[in-house]
């Protein structure tokens, strides 16, 4: 990661101050306020029989995983999806990865008057974009469900949609998103619909949500299809919200690892067309996460992914070592990187990229995730 040492140590002592005075758990559950799968797919349903979505971007940063994933997942499963900006062009990903996006609002408006069937909402650099906030409020006027995906809340609130709603979010954001008129977080939810908006928890919340949502447009048999191509057994809408917060571990191994900025590398992810786009969001997302290391594509031109977008290789980079993305199911392979991370770097830091990403890493145990000696988990070259 390139930060100047000024930047560093302004970051480093918001980090220390926020594990002070976040949280570490969440208080007692309000009743009558959860919500089971079967309420939850039967909220998302397409009220009108179609299923046209888009999924938002921004050229001011929109996050890697919150984007690819329900992207490709939707793609893949036959359903028209759209990506689409204020302003066409090249996105920069965050933390890792940028793609072109070639519809912009007024193209999208033109070809869709009666406006989009769902449109998710990634985590965005900037959730307060007042042309961003016009659109979303038009599509959910028109009848749009409207998804934010981990801290795509923050433009939902901005947006005044979580307004008198029940709400689930990144763990890191619930303080600011009850501050929403009548807002209220509901723990223990990984995903949550109230009244046409759905939220979800951290960046790892985007497969299962896309898969549930999956089931609302085309049924169970689909979205288990697809669950057991990315090797993830279970999608259900159940959470331990109260595991994940800012410790005094996650804190100093944030300081530690930023500080020795001479232990810092890039990893290159060799890419091609038809890469992954799920796995290759996941590995670019966690290394990148580890504040000793960034991820980046590795390509001699632009690389068209599996989903169809553009992805826009690095320029003239130089990697300290490469990690090809494996031909094995994405979900196996987050939890084989955490392990990876764990042997180069620490436990620390790979149990604080995943309370980043708010995911429970487990050991494979699906047919498609066959279980691997810690030695051969990743090839690192």
């Amino acid at each position: 990661m390139k930060m100047t040492i000024r930047t560093s140590i302004a970051a480093l002592a918001c980090v220390l101050l926020a594990a002070l005075v976040l949280p570490a758990r969440s208080g007692p559950t309000p009743p009558g306020t959860h919500q089971t799968y079967e309420e939850f797919v039967q909220a998302v349903r397409p009220a009108r029989g179609t299923a046209v979505v888009a999924i938002l971007a921004h050229s001011a940063g929109t996050e890697t995983t919150d984007f690819l994933v329900p992207h490709a997942l939707l793609r893949r499963a036959g359903v028209e999806v759209v990506a689409v900006a204020p302003v066409a062009g090249a996105i920069p990903l965050m933390p890792a990865l940028q793609v072109q996006v070639d519809t912009d609002f007024a193209a999208f408006d033109k070809r869709y008057p009666s406006g989009a069937d769902y449109v998710i909402v990634p985590a965005l650099h900037r959730s307060d974009d007042p042309q961003v906030l016009a659109w979303l409020q038009a599509q959910q006027q028109r009848g749009a469900t409207i998804i934010a995906v981990c801290a795509g809340a923050q433009v939902l609130a901005a947006a005044g949609l979580l307004d008198g709603r029940g709400f689930t979010g990144h763990w890191w954001d619930r303080k600011a998103l009850a501050r929403a008129p009548g807002a209220r977080h509901v723990p223990n939810q990984r995903y949550l619909a109230d009244a046409g908006v759905v939220t979800t928890t951290g960046v790892s919340a985007s497969m299962p949500a896309t898969l549930a949502l999956i089931e609302a447009i085309q049924g169970a048999p689909r979205a288990a299809q697809l669950a057991n191509e990315l090797g993830l057994p279970h999608w259900g809408i159940e959470h331990d919200s109260g595991r994940f917060s800012l410790d005094a571990s996650a804190a100093w191994t944030t300081v530690g690892n930023t500080l020795a900025f001479w232990r810092h590398e890039t990893v290159g992810l060799p890419v091609h067309d038809g890469v992954d786009d799920v796995a290759l969001a996941l590995l670019a997302d966690a290394w990148s996460r580890s504040y000793r290391s960034q991820a980046i594509a590795l390509a001699p031109r632009p690389v068209r992914l599996a989903s169809g977008l553009t992805l826009l290789p690095a320029e003239s980079a130089q990697a300290t070592w490469t990690l090809p993305v494996a031909n094995e199911p994405a979900a196996c392979q987050l939890d084989r990187t955490l392990d990876a991370m764990a042997h180069r770097y620490g436990a620390a830091t790979s149990r604080w990229v995943a309370t980043q990403l708010e995911h429970i890493p487990t050991t494979p145990a699906t047919a498609a995730c066959t279980p691997l000696a810690s030695s051969q988990s990743l090839s690192l070259q």
